[in-house]
């Protein structure tokens, strides 16, 4: 095996989610809080359009870059929620944000460059850049600052060789939120740099408090700097479709992604891209909203009991699905926690090791009430046990 590829660690996440299913399979009760997709069916009308498309033959290879009815999607999507104004050249849909992060990260990461990536963070970001060659530069955050980066450690953060930093509003796995005024100081910092922004906004619809501002928008120089990086996974329950896309200022970027996507996927699923148009052009919106008032509801409720528990505590996020779960009182080992909690009370969490921050678990809430009652009410049963 190539040095590459063995620098690669499995994602944890999936991995928990995967030994979860198999005991779940042997018949044990496993209540599981590790699957980063809502727990919702994807909405009729995009079913609707999907079976449209398959009748009306739409099943053959399309553009690499997507259809041409799609990306007009997305631009209006992108100019009616965001803003942004972007034609089609500047957009190209992948299979899936992780395609795309693949396809940006090949594009611009050489051997040694330097990409920031404030923690807690997806687990894919640091494996992907790796993969590529480039270094990780990871800038702590904890409960104090609400899992966001500050200015200050952004410039402390910034070498000759940093090429790239990556941001995600809401955050995974921390539902944290950039208000405006915070991304135009990190703004502000980036001005007269050549250093691109990697905007993650995968959980953009699932913002409960505050409102979501897109990085592009921010100003000229960050609408050039940056690098949007969207998809309906989460928004419409469409994990296992697989649509992604990118959207960017510099025509020759996607068009090198586009250059590598030829060579490699090619065009993604053509029904599913059929599919996609009724997610982003409103159609779908009733049903995000019901989502997301369903997700508001279990937040309260989860923050609520877990913070009930002596020994744990957790911000009330402000977008996404998840809680942060602060275990520090009892252990920074949360590698441990979790696996034991997993054999003595069959509930599933992923150790916020994966995130790189020891001391939390994430517990994702994209399940029904009584789950997240009964699963937490075990957690504080593990934790007088064993704590």
């Amino acid at each position: 095996m190539t040095n590459r590829i063995n620098s690669l660690s499995e994602s944890i996440t999936i991995a928990i989610t995967t030994l979860s299913q198999e005991l779940k399979a042997e018949g044990k009760d496993i209540l599981s809080f590790s699957a980063g997709e809502p727990d919702f069916g994807t909405p009729q009308v995009i079913k609707d359009a999907a079976i449209k498309a398959i009748n009306d033959e739409h099943t053959k290879y399309t553009a690499v870059d997507g259809v041409p009815a799609l990306k007009k999607a997305i631009a209006g999507k992108l100019k009616r929620d965001n803003g942004l104004t972007y034609e089609p050249n500047q957009i190209i849909t992948n299979n899936g944000a992780k395609h795309t992060l693949f396809n940006l990260f090949s594009a611009t990461i050489e051997n040694g460059a330097e990409v920031i990536i404030p923690a807690p963070y997806w687990v894919t970001y640091p494996e992907l850049v790796k993969y590529c060659g480039g270094k990780v530069v990871e800038i702590q955050t904890d409960d104090t600052t609400g899992f966001k980066i500050t200015p200050e450690q952004l410039k402390a953060a910034i070498t000759p060789k940093t090429k790239m930093l990556i941001l995600t509003i809401p955050s995974n796995p921390t539902g944290a939120v950039y208000s405006k005024d915070e991304l135009t100081a990190i703004a502000k910092v980036l001005e007269g740099t050549d250093i691109m922004v990697a905007s993650d906004e995968m959980y953009e619809k699932l913002t409960y408090d505050g409102e979501f501002v897109s990085c592009a928008s921010i100003s000229d120089d960050m609408y050039k700097r940056t690098v949007t990086i969207n998809g309906l996974s989460k928004s419409v329950a469409m994990t296992g479709w697989r649509f992604g896309y990118m959207a960017a200022a510099d025509t020759e970027l996607v068009k090198a992604t586009k250059k590598l996507q030829s060579q490699s996927t090619s065009n993604i699923n053509s029904i599913t891209q059929y599919a996609a148009i009724a997610g982003l052009d409103g159609s779908a919106d009733a049903d995000i909203a019901m989502m997301k008032k369903a997700f508001v509801q279990r937040r309260d409720e989860a923050v609520k009991l877990i913070n009930e528990i002596e020994g744990l505590s957790v911000l009330k996020p402000d977008g996404a699905f998840y809680l942060f779960v602060n275990t520090k009182e009892i252990t920074q080992d949360t590698l441990t926690f979790a696996k034991e909690l997993l054999d003595k009370k069959l509930v599933a969490v992923v150790p916020g090791e994966a995130f790189g921050t020891p001391g939390y678990f994430r517990l994702s809430f994209a399940t029904d009430l009584d789950t997240i009652r009964e699963g937490i009410k075990r957690i504080e049963e593990f934790v007088k046990e064993n704590y």
